[in-house]
């Protein structure tokens, strides 16, 4: 027994040298995540590319500068050829030609707010993700904290299993407690050894899930430091990320609608050419000029389209406002249910602080009593279970607790 005492004390000495080999906090994982995430790295083009869609608008409302030239040569021999009164024998040309669109600022502004609201979006979509991907990690974190935790705690028992047992065999060898007692008494220890087995294989399964979430490629044993996230103030839903993505549905279908009049506006196009255009004769040198011009549209008559696309963006307000009503009274609900359960579970959490304050004594006097045989190891056992239990479950629900604080600070996240 004592040799296995030495092995296990081995094991776990080797075991928690490993884990105090690299330490890394919740912070460092979310930074690792948030540089890694592809989503977002293509959140940021997105919205570098609006940019330049922007850019390439505002250049097609410029005057736009163009060189042509059309050269032909229509030769008659023998009297086969085309006829000279269409064709002239030849005829070349260059032009120099200047066009510009004339729309109104408006009409040019709330083209461009297209790609600025798009950004803002975007922006809001990338802040979610972010909250999406730091909730992912944190969550994550505290799972794999929690199993550290029950790692250790069980370590902590197996510990103290280990000083009984030397005890207990001394007793059993002096005939105090029976045999089939002690073998009880070890058959205990070796599921405790056994548990504990299981949940390194969890813990480095869990870590390993942490890594992947990340980006990050490593394989060795880290100790977790504890997760410091404070509950932060409730927001009303109106200050929220989630609510301004609607606000900026609803500027969308704004700006849409008046780009449908401004669709029906005049359009007004005017050019200048100045060049060489001449057919082969005798005056060539003389057929250099230039001209002025415009073209003017005016829409008429669509078969009413204007007001059916109005319309259709009226439709589209109202199904945004009823989402907007449902993801409202979602929120309440939820944010009510996660304090609900955050308070549930602070009530179990004092109970079983009262339980094991009453257990603390009772296990203390036993352990005593324990050494001169004046108690059955079966009433230390249950004893002892019934403190660990309380313990376990302050270490469970410690753990919920802070998972509880994490949903809560997600949707309470301001825009």
């Amino acid at each position: 027994m004592r040799h296995s005492f030495i092995v296990s004390s081995f094991f776990l000495f080797v075991f928690m040298s490993a884990l105090h080999s690299q330490t890394n906090d919740l912070n460092s994982y979310i930074s690792h995540a948030l540089e890694n995430s592809p989503l977002l790295k293509e959140y940021q083009n997105q919205m570098v590319i609006n940019r330049l869609d922007s850019l390439i608008l505002k250049s097609e409302y410029k005057p736009s500068v163009n060189f042509s030239t059309s050269n032909s040569w229509a030769p008659v021999i023998d009297g086969y050829g085309y006829s000279q009164s269409i064709t002239h024998k030849g005829r070349n040309s260059a032009f120099l030609t200047v066009r510009q669109t004339i729309i109104g600022n408006e009409n040019l502004k709330n083209h461009l707010s297209t790609y600025a609201i798009e950004n803002q979006l975007l922006l809001n979509e990338k802040s979610i993700s972010e909250q999406d991907l730091k909730l992912a990690v944190t969550t994550q974190y505290i799972t794999t904290y929690g199993t550290m935790q029950e790692i250790l705690y069980n370590e902590e028992i197996i510990n103290r299993l280990e000083k009984e047992s030397i005890i207990l065999q001394k007793l059993t060898e002096a005939t105090l407690y029976k045999q089939t007692d002690y073998l009880n008494f070890h058959v205990t220890l070796q599921k405790q050894h056994l548990l504990v087995s299981q949940q390194k294989a969890e813990y480095k399964n869990d870590l390993a899930l942490l890594n992947y979430i990340c980006g990050i490629i490593d394989t060795s044993y880290i100790q977790l430091e504890k997760p410091e996230i404070l509950l932060q103030p409730t927001l009303t839903f109106e200050n929220t990320l989630h609510f301004y993505n609607f606000q900026i549905d609803s500027l969308k279908i704004r700006n849409s609608d008046v780009l449908i009049d401004f669709a029906y506006h005049p359009k007004l196009d005017v050019f200048a050419d100045a060049g060489f255009n001449s057919t082969l004769d005798n005056y060539s040198y003389k057929r250099f000029g230039a001209s002025i011009g415009f073209s003017l549209t005016i829409p008429i008559y669509d078969g009413n389209q204007r007001q059916k696309q109005h319309n259709k963006l009226k439709v589209s307000e109202q199904i945004r406002k009823d989402f907007q009503d449902f993801s409202r009274q979602q929120y309440l609900q939820h944010i009510k249910q996660l304090f609900q359960q955050l308070e549930q579970t602070e009530e179990i959490i004092r109970q079983a602080q009262s339980v094991i304050t009453s257990m603390q004594s009772l296990i203390d006097a036993y352990g005593k009593q324990l050494q001169t045989g004046d108690v059955s190891i079966t009433d230390y056992m249950l004893a002892l279970n019934n403190f660990l239990d309380a313990k376990y479950v302050i270490t469970q629900y410690s753990i919920n607790k802070i998972q509880i604080i994490n949903q809560i600070n997600y949707w309470n996240h301001e825009k």
